[in-house]
């Protein structure tokens, strides 16, 4: 059993910053990829940025330059940092884990979303 717990969605003006969190509790081994996704009305679910275990990352181009993704081994948390902004970047954004587990196996677990609202 995993459960991923978000913070840091909401309100805030074009050319702001926000910094989204993501913690991963449970009987985990290790964690290979954790990532960001996101949805907005009446749109597919996107990749947002992932990274991997060694550090290695991946970001769409929509967010190059702008948004930033770390992560805490220890802690088994991922950030993303988001700068300048926009307001199509609205949407519900989504934690992704995916993770060997201590009993063996490995797991695809989605957190439950925090909003982001970028005004204009």
């Amino acid at each position: 059993q995993v459960q991923l717990v978000e913070s840091g969605g909401g309100l805030v003006q074009a050319g702001g910053s926000l910094r989204l969190s993501c913690a991963a509790f449970g009987s985990i081994s290790s964690i290979n990829v954790m990532g960001w996704y996101r949805q907005a009305p009446g749109k597919q679910r996107e990749l947002v940025a992932v990274i991997g275990s060694s550090g290695s990352t991946n970001y769409a181009d929509s967010v190059k330059g702008r948004f930033t993704i770390s992560r805490d081994n220890a802690k088994n948390t991922v950030y993303l940092q988001m700068n300048s902004l926009k307001p199509e970047d609205t949407a519900v954004y989504y934690c992704n884990c995916n993770a060997e587990m201590r009993s063996g196996g490995r797991i695809n677990y989605w957190a439950k979303g925090t909003l982001v609202t970028v005004s204009s």
